[in-house]
């Protein structure tokens, strides 16, 4: 019997019907061949408009260890991917990259296995660390915006990470069951809100140098402003929510919800669970 462990990686996916096949086809050859333990593949789909699930199923049939979990109403990447972590006590380890194939599958692999080996209860990949192979960058406005905020959120959290947003992140079981419920950012901070809620549960976290390529058609970057305005949002209300203030903002949440939906056509942050604040 292999005592490799088992690795359960989510894929969060928005209209991705022309592009995600090749990917979900990748990852599942890759693994088939270099990991000798269970590997599941979720698709998680956020409100779908186009053949995603049927392209996700039709692949299914060639690779039974790739499945899907498909939310008709948007919920956002951070939504599916707080959705997706449920499936954590089915698993080992569990992970979660873009559909957009900008992790390939031994960058992930590689965090799994310095995950398993017990360098810490999360890897997370790095695009700004001395080693990391970029096979293609992102454009320098999207580069400038990425920066700005990584100083916003240093300064907010003091996290000491360089790269907060890179998709390619890996964690221990527990540590994903421990925090579930102080995940509520629904939109693209998501990736803050979990690594915040990792060090607040005294969870070490690894930042490694990966390889990484900016493909084309990104959604950041065709709304990169709006989206830019939300993330900045929610990480300010993220530190609200950490706040000896955040139970007396309680009468505006119904105005929070409305600004997110109605303003900002963004998912509205999740309630989360106060006993896991910490």
């Amino acid at each position: 019997m292999s005592s490799a462990p088992s690795v359960l990686l989510l894929i969060p996916a928005y209209n991705e019907e022309h592009r995600i096949e090749p990917v979900l086809r990748e990852y599942a050859a890759y693994f088939r061949a270099h990991h000798a333990g269970r590997f599941q593949l979720v698709v998680v789909l956020n409100g779908c408009r186009d053949n995603t699930l049927g392209v996700v199923n039709r692949v299914a049939t060639e690779f039974p260890e790739i499945s899907a979990l498909n939310f008709p109403a948007p919920i956002g990447k951070g939504g599916a991917l707080i959705e997706g972590l449920r499936l954590a006590p089915n698993t080992d380890l569990i992970g979660y990259v873009d559909a957009d194939g900008a992790t390939p599958p031994g960058a992930f692999h590689e965090l799994a296995r310095r995950c398993a080996a017990g360098e810490a209860d999360c890897m997370i990949g790095s695009r700004w660390l001395p080693g990391s192979v970029l096979v293609q960058s992102q454009t320098r406005l999207r580069r400038f915006v990425s920066r700005c905020f990584h100083l916003i959120v240093e300064w907010l959290f003091w996290l000491g990470i360089k790269d907060t947003q890179c998709p390619a992140k890996v964690m221990r079981r527990g540590a994903a069951e421990k925090i579930h419920g102080a995940l509520r950012i629904a939109d693209l901070a998501f990736d803050v809100n979990l690594l915040v809620a990792l060090r607040r549960a005294d969870f070490t976290v690894c930042e490694v140098p990966v390889e990484w390529a900016d493909k084309l058609g990104s959604k950041v970057t065709a709304n990169l402003w709006r989206s830019a305005l939300v993330m900045f949002l929610s990480v300010v209300r993220l530190r609200l929510v950490y706040s000896p203030f955040y139970r007396l903002l309680a009468p505006l949440r119904p105005l929070e919800t409305w600004v997110y939906l109605t303003l900002l056509r963004a998912p509205a942050p999740r309630p989360g669970s106060e006993s896991k604040l910490g």
